[in-house]
This record gives structure tokens, sequence and C-alpha cells, in this order.
């Protein structure tokens, strides 16, 4: 169904479908009844125009190219091997024209233009378009024998409806854009919301048991103490209360002890709460996640830690590693927190740490937490995220916290 695609499905179903809706004439030129010398008009010196071998494995070799060149359009950085497929891609498209004898092959040149905003830089993608429909020309001089006024009209004609298609297929582009940077933010608000909310629960505990031990747990002592004391000076009947009372005086002591210290121990933050909308919505990447719940951890600013490191994971795995699938898990482990993160991208021999991964580092290592990554071509990207949960565990900025 319609609804169930994306853009970049339904930009390369429509440009398949033109390929194929190309090659219809291109068929009953080949195979169609002869035209009598008396109807070609003018256009009897350019010959017959039905393809060779040679010409029809121009025109499958666009359809392949085209299909090559938009698979995970959208998804992964444009390589060398594209920029290869693009050329290809051109060449077959005039190709077609040079050995049909026909227009036809500007219409796939238009087909062309819109995969240029998605593969290349702006600039570099006017200039492509520029030249590919400039490069028709000798085909409309030689193949034609048109004039080389007319040929250039002709050319400037496909030019102006490629243009068309160059800068819808942009716009489209910036729009999916922002489309992936506003779910990447509201995720991210989300996420943030909820560790606020968390934090602002754990604050609020810390205060109603810091409260209750300072001013009941004070008075109750107070009283407890006075109680004794009364009890030794009284006698009789009399004494037989005050005992009571100071007998009720502690238990409501150990009370208020009590619910300080479930207060204080039920005050920590579940992580997991806030990791789980990061994988909400994401275009294009499964995210797999397996985290302990309750996760819990105590100090704000390390669960902040683990929120954003879990962000850059997911965001390198959409731009960069061309993953379909990510598998996130998060562990408590002894007196830390260990995350996992694997994915089935393309991996790389080297790895070159970028700003992302560098930023983690430092997070993590400003709490006394480490990062580890593994990697091989074809074998995507494996990292391990160890972040001690005791404040007093951790160095920052070489002063013991």
């Amino acid at each position: 169904m319609p609804v169930q695609l994306n853009h970049t499905r339904l930009l390369r179903y429509s440009g398949l479908a033109t390929w194929a809706m190309v090659g219809l004439p291109l068929l009953y030129m080949s195979f169609g009844p002869d035209v009598p010398a008396d109807d070609l008009a003018g256009d009897e010196a350019l010959g017959p125009r039905s393809m060779s071998m040679l010409g029809w494995g121009v025109y499958l070799l666009f359809g392949v190219s085209y299909f090559w060149l938009t698979r995970g359009l959208g998804r992964r950085k444009t390589r060398a091997v594209d920029v290869v497929g693009l050329l290809l891609l051109t060449a077959s498209a005039i190709g077609v024209s040079y050995y049909n004898r026909s227009g036809l092959g500007s219409v796939l040149l238009m087909t062309a233009a819109c995969l240029l905003p998605w593969l290349l830089p702006l600039r570099a993608g006017i200039a492509w378009l520029v030249v590919s429909q400039f490069a028709v020309m000798p085909v409309f001089v030689y193949g034609f024998h048109f004039p080389l006024f007319e040929a250039l009209m002709q050319s400037l004609l496909y030019t102006g409806f490629s243009v068309f298609v160059f800068a819808t297929s942009l716009i489209a582009r910036q729009q999916a854009d922002a489309r992936e940077e506003q779910r990447r933010l509201n995720a991210e608000l989300r996420a943030t919301r909820l560790l606020l909310a968390e934090s602002a629960r754990v604050n609020e505990r810390t205060r109603i048991s810091r409260e209750l031990h300072d001013l009941l747990g004070h008075h109750l002592t107070a009283l407890s103490l006075n109680l004794e004391v009364a009890g030794h000076l009284s006698e009789g009947r009399a004494k037989e209360h005050v005992l009571q009372a100071h007998t009720l005086a502690r238990l409501l002591l150990t009370d208020v002890r009590e619910a300080v210290s479930q207060l204080r121990d039920g005050g920590a933050m579940d992580l997991s709460v806030a990791l789980r909308p990061l994988a909400e919505n994401v275009p294009s990447l499964d995210i797999h996640m397996d985290i302990e719940s309750p996760l819990t951890l105590d100090d704000p600013e390390r669960a902040h830690v683990l929120l954003r490191c879990t962000q850059e994971i997911i965001t390198n795995a959409v731009r960069h590693s061309g993953a379909n699938d990510l598998w996130l898990t998060a562990r408590r482990e002894n007196a830390t927190i260990v995350m996992t993160a694997r994915d089935d991208g393309r991996g790389a021999d080297l790895l070159v740490a970028g700003n992302g991964l560098r930023g983690m580092r430092e997070r993590l290592a400003q709490y006394g937490g480490s990062l580890d990554i593994e990697t091989r071509p074809g074998d995507g990207f494996q990292l391990r995220l160890v972040l001690p949960i005791a404040a007093a565990t951790a160095v920052r900025e070489g002063v013991p916290a």
C-alpha cells in the first residue's frame, strides 16, 4: 500500500516505473510495424530507430544502475563506488538516445537528476546536472543531424525539465532531513523530560526524608529523653504512664527512621524509563533494546551521561554504519552499569574516532568509566560502555567525587 512506502522507496519505484515506460516505445520502434518512407517527412535521414543488442544492453544497464544506487537511499554516505554507479547511469541514459536516435535518453536523464541531491553535495549535484544535459548535445548534432543551435535548444528544453526534477528532489531531501532531525530532537526531549521527572522525584523523596529526619527525628529523640528522665522522677501509677509514653516514643522514632530509610532507598532513578523512548520511530533502523528494569542510578549526572551515550550510539548507527539492526543491552554488574551495543553495519578496517566517539569517551572518563570499540569489515560495530555507580569511585577533574 502507498501509505506504507516512505519517500525514498517511492522515489525508487517511480524511477524504475519511468525506466520501464521508456522501454515501451523502444520495443515499439524495434519490433513494431515499419513506417512508410512518405510518413517520415524530414526524418528519413535518421534511418531506422530500432536498437541493436548493444543498445538494449545500455538500456538494461540504466535500470540496473538505478536499482543499485537507490538501495538504502538516504540512509548511507556516498562512496566512490556510488559515484561510479552514477557515472554509469548518466552514460547509459545518453547511450539510449545514441543507439535509438531519439530523445528518450533525455527522459532517463531526468530520472537520473532526481538522485543527484541524495548522492552528491548541492554544488556537485548542480554541476553534474548541467554537464550531463550538455553531454547529450553531440547525439543531437551527429546522430540526429541537428544544426548546432537547434541541438542547443533541444538540450536546454530537457535541461529545464531536469532542473525542475532536481529541485523537487532537493526539497524532498531537505524535508526528509528536517523530519529526521525533528524526530531525533523529539526523542531526546522525551528522554530528557523523563530523566528530569525521575530526578525531580528522587530530589523530592530526599527532601521529605531529610525533613522527617531533621524535624520529627530530632523532636522525638528529645521527647524520648525527657520521658526517660520523667520516669526516674515519678512514682506509682504516674510512673507507669510515663514508661508507656516512653515506649511509644521510641517505637515512633523507630518507625520514622524506617520511613526515612525507605524514602532514601527508593529514591534512585530508573534509567530504563528514559532510555526506551530513544528507540521509538527511528527510520531505517530496527533497535532491539534489552534494558534491565528497573535500572536504578542515584546520580542524575551519571544518568545523563548514559542517556547521551545512547543517543550517540543510535545516531552513529543511522548515519555512518549503514546498519539495519541495532542491539542494545544495559545491566547492573556489581558496582557498575555495563551497556553493550552491536549493529549489523559494514564495519571498518581501521577505526577513526570522530567527535561523537571522542565525546563519549570523555564523558565516561570524567566519571571513571570506559569505552571499548571493536569493528571488522562486514561485521559491524560493537561497543562496551562501563560506568561506575558509586560517586566515590569516580575521579572528576583530578578530585575524588
